[in-house]
């Protein structure tokens, strides 16, 4: 029995020539023809005002909370059921991180309940865009607005992904609303480079200083564009840049975009339609799509009743050769973080947390393996 992983990254033929034209051009050392095409790339085709390449989307979320002066005792609202670094960015800038839940019908962060958590010492919300579609984007800036607050927009899994607001008349993309959109180009994401990010600087204040903090603290960019005769250290930074070699890789996947969204899309409907009957009668809940939000079939995912019938399911289609995935453990419950937490319940996280699996997403994942696990399914369930 050949098994299905739940996760496969997807070539598209051309990353290795690329690689070889970056190090045979002598500049492999990062910010060189490679990255330049791709952070262009980025700001004309989605309206990112600066777009810097990085290492991981741990490091674009770490310039960003460089870039919004966090110091020791500020406060940042984080969702609990997301991956570490949407909090771990801030705590070593000195945060205090306090903990929203989850909606009751989508694993992103329930607007509804981030006012309350307001405080005189709050600076940041970090709304995470889980499974690639938008928070309610509209609410949350009004209250940036209200209170004075920076927005970092942790886009990590919404690459190509839109966000529909009442007072424009199409779509913006997802991660070009807050001050900050941070990207992630992580094998497991749509759009790959082994490792790697994106930090998208949506508010002109931020750009010099984001440059100098990209390039270790030194105003070397602006050296390179012939605007100052020599560079220094200026401020603080680190070395956030990636190299060419992973731009080069990251070029080749860009360049296939809408082939990679299509193929996607497709898999995910297949998967949507052909459990909706199951859905219908209570076994599971699908995932569900705002209606401000566009999907960018990031991943699929099913919400089980209980944590029992989640681990059955699983080993179920493990017994059956198919590899599925529960996925984050809610932050404010982690060994870290639990005694700096107020105590207060977040039932919808706990619930993701205790309920969510996901299924086997990537491009290269065949009709008839598509089948079997649909297949697979409706057998456990009639």
């Amino acid at each position: 029995m050949i098994m299905i992983p739940f996760n496969k990254p997807y070539l598209t033929g051309k990353e290795t020539q690329y690689i070889e034209e970056a190090v045979r051009s002598g500049k492999i050392s990062g910010n060189g023809m490679f990255t330049q095409k791709c952070q262009a790339f980025f700001e004309e085709r989605y309206g990112f005002k600066k777009c810097l390449l990085t290492t991981s989307c741990t490091d674009a979320l770490e310039m960003a909370a460089i870039l919004c002066d966090i110091k020791l005792g500020d406060e940042v609202i984080v969702p609990s059921y997301t991956f570490v670094s949407s909090a771990l960015a801030f705590i070593r800038q000195g945060a205090k991180i306090v903990f929203a839940d989850s909606e009751s019908n989508h694993p992103n962060i329930d607007v509804d309940k981030i006012e309350e958590l307001i405080t005189p010492k709050t600076k940041v919300i970090v709304p995470v865009h889980y499974a690639g579609m938008s928070c309610d984007m509209d609410k949350i800036m009004a209250l940036a607005e209200k209170y004075n607050l920076l927005v970092v927009e942790d886009a990590a899994q919404a690459i190509d992904s839109y966000y529909y607001s009442a007072d424009r008349s199409r779509p913006v993309c997802t991660g070009s609303i807050g001050h900050f959109g941070c990207f992630s180009f992580h094998e497991t994401k749509n759009i790959i480079s082994g490792e790697g990010g994106l930090l998208a600087i949506n508010d002109e204040r931020f750009i010099k200083r984001a440059e100098i903090i990209w390039e270790k603290g030194t105003n070397r960019a602006e050296f390179f564009r012939g605007e100052v005769n020599k560079y220094g250290w200026v401020d603080t930074g680190s070395s956030f840049l990636p190299s060419e070699v992973i731009a080069a890789f990251l070029w080749a996947q860009l360049e296939n975009l809408d082939d990679i969204q299509n193929k996607r899309k497709q898999i995910w409907n297949q998967y949507y339609e052909g459990l909706k009957p199951l859905a219908d009668k209570g076994c599971f809940e699908l995932p569900a799509i705002p209606e401000y939000a566009e999907n960018n079939a990031h991943m699929f995912y099913l919400v089980l009743p209980s944590l029992e019938k989640r681990s059955k399911l699983i080993s179920y289609l493990k017994e059956n050769g198919i590899l599925s995935v529960f996925h984050y453990i809610s932050l404010h419950t982690s060994d870290f973080y639990k005694n700096k937490h107020d105590g207060r319940d977040l039932p919808n996280s706990d619930r993701y947390t205790d309920c969510l699996v996901r299924l086997p997403m990537y491009y290269e994942l065949k009709d008839e393996e598509m089948e079997r696990i649909v297949n697979l399914l409706i057998e456990l369930y009639e």
